[in-house]
């Protein structure tokens, strides 16, 4: 999967289930970085070998919905696991040849990445 494409797909989720959304610009077309409202930064950044774009990415944003949310004094769990709200995050993994995101204490697939429903 392509960069750009990859990104879309990964923000798809952030966009459906984080409360603190970023302010996302291109940096002449080498990346893409999300802006918090504190004005802290994050660059989104290819993996260095091409693989794994989607749960390379899905890492990256994550930490940056960790930062921004405990930044507005939120609970910094994102993605909510929907079995365990609050208790912990998903995790982002390949299940089958697709990135997924999954319950990391029961192991369970909760969706794929850039499919979580919104809340």
């Amino acid at each position: 999967m392509e960069f750009a494409e990859a990104v879309k797909t990964v923000l798809r989720d952030l966009r459906a289930q984080c409360a603190v959304q970023p302010d996302i610009r291109s940096d002449d077309g080498i990346g893409v970085t999300l802006w918090a409202p504190d004005g802290s930064g994050q660059g989104l950044t290819p993996h260095p070998d091409g693989t794994a774009a989607e749960l390379h990415l899905a890492d990256q944003v994550q930490d940056w919905a960790v930062e921004a949310l405990w930044s507005e004094g939120a609970s910094a769990v994102w993605p909510q696991c929907p079995t365990d709200p609050d208790t912990h995050p998903l995790t982002a993994t390949v299940r089958t040849d697709t990135a997924v995101w999954v319950c990391p204490k029961r192991g369970t697939t909760v969706a794929r990445i850039g499919e979580l429903e919104t809340q």
